[in-house]
């Protein structure tokens, strides 16, 4: 069964629908992405499944349970964590203070603590720089932070908006290894970007959309290869 499902949305802004007719399924496991220029939807998708702009039609499951009409904190509570676009650290607390966040749901310390040594594995400068304040750490770091506090939810599904929007190519290719990494240890990834190549590069299945509509799927080989995809949307 499919981690996420959503079947046949669609999204309004002021009675504008953005998103239409949308279908697409996560399965457990996969990386799976959503390409598409901007405009094209995809921030109103994840508005959409993490309930803070619902459907006007259609439905969202999430293993199995509709959370169509959910509050946002039930969806997050329910084991999905998203890493918004641009990063979005709190510059004025320290690299610590900004991970412990993203288990905020969680009371036991023993667990905080075994998550925290879980992505100071991952990214050992975050340990190295664990009373270093946010703000004042390169765009790379605070994407490092960004994504370590959406592993601190230890969510089921992990959401990465535009990982790679603003970074320098080392970062873009340090930060997608890591999305790959994180998959390695079980954690099921949406992957929102528009940069094809990277994206497709680490993904296993793909959509892409395009003024709010999806226009081609598949698994990443085959959207690697189609042509018309590539003419059209990415150059």
């Amino acid at each position: 069964m499919a981690h996420l499902v959503i079947e046949n949305i669609t999204t309004a802004y002021d009675k504008a629908d953005v998103l239409q007719d949308v279908s697409l399924e996560v399965e457990p496991g996969k990386i799976t992405c959503i390409l598409g220029s901007n405009g094209s939807g995809k921030s109103t998708l994840i508005r959409s499944i993490l309930g803070l702009t619902p459907p006007r039609r259609g439905r969202i499951l999430f293993d199995g349970q509709p959370i169509t009409h959910l509050a946002t904190h039930r969806i997050i509570a329910s084991g999905i964590a998203c890493i918004p676009e641009g990063r979005k650290v709190f510059p004025k607390m320290s690299v610590a203070e900004n991970l412990r966040l993203g288990a905020y749901q969680e009371s036991d310390q023993a667990v905080v603590a075994r998550r925290l040594d879980q992505v100071h594995e991952i990214f050992p400068r975050l340990k190295e720089r664990t009373g270093q304040f946010a703000g004042t750490m390169s765009g790379g770091e605070q994407a490092m932070v960004s994504i370590g506090r959406g592993l601190m939810a230890a969510p089921k599904l992990l959401i990465i908006d535009e990982p790679s929007l603003g970074l320098s190519p080392l970062y873009v290719k340090e930060n997608f290894n890591v999305i790959r990494r994180i998959n390695e240890l079980g954690i099921t990834v949406l992957l929102v970007e528009q940069n094809v190549h990277q994206t497709l590069a680490i993904a296993h299945a793909g959509y892409v959309l395009l003024q709010g509509r999806v226009v081609a799927r598949g698994s990443a080989a085959e959207l690697a290869d189609n042509e018309e995809v590539h003419a059209a949307y990415f150059g």
